[in-house]
């Protein structure tokens, strides 16, 4: 019997996915790290963050806001309980006054699905403990016994997957003032009572109950990952639990595991590389440039303005990374005016130029200094070469691209071919048309067959 090739590449597919499908990972990190990113995290590209919480309900200074009145106790955030809250006044009082009473989740997810992000990393618990579900590990502490009285993960994850968007939960591992995890503190972490009896079950707890795509671990870095039972964890996840073959994880497993460890890499906060890291990473942004939850005390001039936030994915994305951006809602579930407007802002300018963006590559070149900066993406013989400040001529010309008799370019949003003329052994000048207007600063060259 002969045997097409058709046949030959069918049963190479079904072999590949049983060898997948039978793949098991061991709690040791030479095994999990060993485990594929799952491909729809890398060509999604750009997601939202959601800071939401009971430090929504003072919004002042930032989400910190009980560490820095109670713990590093800062004059600023004394001064403010001091004018505006009388004596004797607990975080905890805080909690009753978050009432999320505007909260409209599918108001949320079409804000969200209007920008252009196709996946949404929510809060479940900040480092103050409060769990925007009923945790059964968090009595009255969380937002179903206190405060709102609703199950905010379980209400935002339902309108988040009706449009077909990822859902993403972020987790703090460790909490501030709880008291089992300050116990096994003073130990030196000898002890494991907050992570046997709070932490662990918690978490295994909150991915049975809501399964979401991706888990955005953080509050790690004051313990070793032995502390936190890091590894058994996640061999639990990628092995045996509902989300094991779609779930992505971060990096934030416990001290030393950041940029090492883990699924993709956010490292530090803002993370900004010089160059193309040669692991899948993340940068973490937040349109308020102080602040990750919402303040009340915030100030238009901090406030990251439109071309600001395109210029920084675009970046990140010409670097292999994704793009997290964060706002802060009101403690009433209102997303402020200024941070709607920003998110339609991007996807408006994500309509014209997502095919730029959205499951592209880094290029052989991330980045040349042309008539005016640009940054490059790609997929196939496909290049996108984007540039985020008008040239303000006519002529613009890129040096890296290698052109053929067959290089066609045009400009995102235009479907007429432009005229160009190559350079040399490598590179074009490109005639360009009158550019549209954008609130973004930022076209994009397409340019099929170069090399």
């Amino acid at each position: 019997m002969q045997v097409t090739r058709s046949q030959i590449s069918l049963f190479l597919c079904l072999l590949s996915c049983a060898s997948s499908l039978g793949t098991r990972y061991t709690p040791d990190w030479a095994s999990l790290d060993s485990r594929p990113l799952p491909e729809w995290y890398d060509e999604v590209k750009f997601g939202i963050f959601v800071h939401w919480g009971v430090f929504s309900v003072p919004a002042f200074g930032s989400e910190w806001f009980w560490w820095y009145w109670k713990g590093a106790q800062s004059p600023s955030y004394i001064q403010f309980m001091t004018k505006n809250y009388p004596p004797g006044f607990s975080y905890t009082d805080f909690a009753p006054e978050f009432h999320a009473q505007f909260f409209d989740p599918d108001e949320w997810a079409d804000v969200f699905e209007a920008s252009g992000a196709k996946y949404v990393v929510l809060t479940n618990k900040h480092h103050e403990g409060f769990t925007n579900w009923g945790s059964p590990y968090s009595w009255n502490w969380n937002s179903v016994d206190n405060g709102p009285h609703r199950d905010l993960v379980a209400d935002l994850g339902a309108a988040i997957r009706k449009r077909s968007l990822h859902y993403g939960l972020y987790n703090s591992l460790y909490e501030w003032f709880n008291p089992i995890y300050l116990s096994d503190k003073r130990s030196g972490f000898k002890t494991q009572d907050y992570v046997e009896k709070k932490a662990m079950p918690e978490l295994y707890e909150l991915v049975n109950r809501y399964k979401p795509d991706l888990i955005w671990s953080d509050g790690d870095w004051e313990a070793p990952d032995t502390y936190w039972n890091s590894t058994g964890f996640l061999a639990w996840l990628y092995n045996d639990s509902p989300v094991k073959d779609v779930v992505v994880t971060n990096d934030r497993w416990g001290l030393g595991c950041y940029c090492k460890h883990g699924g993709y890499y956010n490292c530090a906060d803002k993370f900004t590389p010089g160059e193309l890291p040669n692991h899948k990473w993340e940068k973490c942004q937040s349109v308020d440039t102080i602040s990750w939850g919402y303040r009340r005390n915030m100030k238009l001039s901090e406030v990251m303005d439109l071309p600001s936030i395109i210029k920084d994915m675009v970046y990140v994305v010409a670097l292999g990374g994704n793009y997290l951006l964060n706002v802060g809602p009101t403690s009433d579930g209102m997303i402020a005016p200024v941070f709607e407007e920003r998110l339609r802002g991007i996807g408006a300018w994500l309509k014209v130029n997502g095919e730029a963006i959205y499951a592209t590559k880094p290029w052989r070149v991330q980045a040349e200094n042309a008539t005016v900066p640009v940054w490059y993406t790609s997929k196939s013989s496909t290049v996108y070469a984007i540039f985020t400040s008008n040239p303000m001529q006519n002529s613009f010309t890129l040096s890296a691209p290698k052109t053929s008799n067959s290089t066609v370019v045009t400009l995102l949003g235009s479907p007429e071919p432009l005229k160009w003329a190559p350079l040399h052994s490598t590179g074009l000048i490109v005639l360009l048309p009158d550019l549209p207007f954008t609130p973004a600063d930022a076209w994009t060259l397409k340019l099929d067959e170069v090399a």
